[in-house]
């Protein structure tokens, strides 16, 4: 099966393509976004700013929104699940509008959110497939209030927020997986079955 991990070039995506490989996948890194629908699946990571990342996503958006609505299978890690929604309070430029609204800044007295947190899972077959508990992130902004999709959950200094989201084939998490131990390893095996059905 073949990954295509879009590189916004705005950081280290190195785990990530390794847990990816393995997991079994043939991984390709991409960095137009215009060939990003060219795999069996795609991978959004969670490294970079709102605004530089839908600059990078912007000539290859419709593309890209057409695949997943199509079924295409989507991970967005982070910014990654940040570019799920049209816009984020944190810069300008358009995500793929899976969800409708704005990315929000988290409303806890101490941002970033750096380190491990708990997780409170929903009924999703990714989550019922890894046994994850506690989760590392490093966010400052999460999906807005409402959250539409919502499969997770975790708190931060006072605020709750969506950890975790599903828009059909596509799934987007707050949280690193990459970063998140063996658990986190598992849930993306997890996603890369899912895909393969």
């Amino acid at each position: 099966m073949k990954i295509v991990l879009f590189d916004y070039q705005a950081g280290n995506i190195h785990s990530l393509a390794k847990a990816l490989s393995l997991g079994g996948a043939e991984v390709t890194v991409e960095l137009d976004s215009r060939r990003c629908a060219e795999g069996d699946a795609l991978v959004l990571p969670g490294v970079g700013a709102f605004a530089p990342a839908a600059e990078r996503l912007a000539p290859g958006r419709e593309i890209i929104r057409r695949a997943v609505d199509r079924g295409m299978p989507c991970l967005g890690i982070c910014l990654g699940m940040q570019l799920f929604w049209e816009e984020s309070e944190e810069g300008s430029g358009r995500g793929l509008g899976l969800f409708p609204g704005k990315v929000r800044k988290l409303r806890a007295g101490r941002v970033p959110q750096i380190g491990w947190n708990a997780l409170e899972r929903a009924d999703d077959p990714l989550f019922s497939a890894a046994p994850l508990e506690v989760v590392y992130y490093a966010n400052s902004y999460v999906c807005p209030d409402p959250p539409e999709g919502a499969v997770a959950w975790s708190e931060h200094g006072g605020d709750r927020f969506a950890a975790a989201v599903r828009c059909g084939s596509a799934v987007g998490v707050q949280f690193h997986p990459e970063k998140s131990s063996a658990p986190g390893v598992q849930f993306i095996r997890a996603f890369l079955e899912e895909a393969r059905r």
